[in-house]
């Protein structure tokens, strides 16, 4: 039997490491821990969109047979991410009817070991190419802060899911910012590993090897470094020990050579002053790099993935591809086979040129602190997949113009939830490290996190939520 109705809620606000040590006292079982996590789902999700894919018979299953220091603890997957007996749809009606898969990748199996029991799958924008999501198939998903806004993209349902308390623990993926835009939405710890750190989640890919990776979003830093610790693929570096505090460069000037939303400066200037009352050194700084190359080299080889994306579905579905992908991943298809890149060498050393200069600040800096996003969460509809193309290419760089270079450079970089907005919708604060820093930027959190205590702070769309 499920617990009451209370309990359910009571479990969802604790994190997976709480939720875990119920199951090994004996409090509640593995499967009555995901009968809760379900009980809340199934109360939340009609008004936030967030499950396309239910799997809760199987996942009981699981849960029977669950072993690991995080037995029982429930999780959900991304749309797009492959798990055996569950569907792959990547939020396409072009897969609206696919079977349930019978492949899995390492980074799933990893988690699956460790004890984590998953449910089904979240609401993601088509093939994970808008950092919204907002998909024909499935409709929008709601920011739970703000219902008529956006909780990001392109792990939109993961964030919702996990800002909730439905689950404590629920798979995203970046390639272009889709972990931390999310995390900065809805008020969690968005951890980027750098390219390469963790275990493969998908088949091999030369352009989303590039860009994309794969981690799980959470409410405390404890869940992100036991996550990070059981999908590690190679050695980490170790935390530096020093007498002083850690010296943090803050730039706020953008890819496009802009400056954010003054709600964001804000946000990122008070986030400075509370590294700095915890004695980091922090210093302005302008961007080491060249922000317009980046963003054009982003922006190509972004597109490019849209053009394989469309070949594909046209090789296998012909002339039917084209009435059933978004007009969004259509017009970005078409747009990357109408934009020649004429000298590829020069592509790619503008990305190590970025590279380089990032490497080099990390020479002065042990963390660099940026905005997330160049906006505020933005509304429903703004850059929905059927809105004007020109619409959709100019706002979605004005809005993602920070969180691309790190998927370019190979850099860790992580959204933490440090500033509440002024509408109470968060806004997160990015922080950067050199490459193996994942270690570095998880103990600033854990520092902030005790000086800013997000976890206390939960949407107004959580039944007692408001409460004690």
């Amino acid at each position: 039997m499920a617990p009451r109705a209370t309990m359910a809620w009571e479990i969802g606000r604790l994190d997976a490491h709480d939720q875990a040590a119920l199951v090994r006292r004996g409090e509640v079982s593995a499967r009555e821990l995901c009968e809760s996590a379900i009980a809340r789902i199934e109360a939340l999700d009609e008004a936030l969109n967030v499950i396309t894919h239910r799997d809760y018979d199987a996942a009981l299953v699981r849960a029977d047979r669950a072993a690991g220091p995080m037995a029982g603890v429930p999780w959900l997957l991304k749309d797009g991410l492959d798990y055996r007996g569950m569907p792959n749809r990547s939020a396409s009606r072009l897969h609206r009817d696919a079977a349930p898969g019978d492949i899995d990748f390492p980074f799933t199996r990893a988690l699956d070991d460790g004890g984590l029991v998953a449910l089904g799958k979240t609401n993601a924008p088509e093939f994970g190419l808008l950092p919204t999501t907002e998909p024909l198939l499935y409709g929008p998903a709601r920011n739970p802060w703000a219902a008529e806004r956006s909780p990001g993209g392109s792990s939109g349902g993961a964030a919702i899911a996990v800002a909730t308390g439905m689950v404590p623990l629920a798979h995203a993926a970046d390639g272009g910012g889709s972990i931390r835009i999310p995390a900065s939405c809805c008020g969690l710890i968005g951890l980027k590993p750098g390219r390469g750190a963790t275990l493969r989640a998908r088949a091999p890919h030369l352009m989303e090897d590039l860009l994309a990776c794969d981690m799980l979003l959470a409410r405390s830093v404890r869940d992100v470094e036991w996550a990070m610790g059981i999908v590690t693929a190679r050695a980490l570096a170790p935390v530096p020990r020093r007498d002083k505090g850690l010296r943090i460069a803050m730039v706020t000037t953008n890819l496009n050579g802009d400056q954010p939303h003054p709600d964001v400066l804000a946000s990122t200037l008070r986030s400075a002053r509370l590294c700095e009352e915890l004695g980091h050194h922090v210093f302005e700084a302008p961007p080491p790099y060249d922000g317009p190359a980046v963003m054009v080299a982003f922006k190509a080889i972004w597109a490019y993935l849209a053009r394989d994306v469309l070949q594909s579905a046209r090789a296998r579905f012909g002339a039917a591809a084209d009435r059933a992908v978004e007009p969004w991943t259509l017009g970005l298809g078409e747009w990357a086979a109408d934009t020649a890149i004429d000298d590829v060498d020069h592509l790619f050393r503008a990305i190590e040129d970025a590279r380089r200069a990032l490497d080099s600040a990390f020479g002065d800096a042990d963390v660099i602190l940026s905005p997330v996003l160049g906006l505020p969460a933005l509304r429903i509809g703004e850059l929905a997949p059927d809105a004007d193309f020109d619409h959709i290419m100019q706002l979605m760089f004005d809005y993602v113009s920070y969180t691309p270079l790190h998927n370019l450079t190979g850099h860790p970089a992580m959204s933490l939830p440090v500033q509440p907005g002024p509408d109470g919708v968060p806004i997160g604060t990015m922080f950067a490290a050199r490459r193996g820093g994942e270690p570095l930027l998880l103990e600033l959190a854990r520092q902030l996190e005790q000086a800013a205590p997000w976890k206390d702070r939960w949407p107004g769309c959580v039944p007692g939520a408001n409460m004690g």
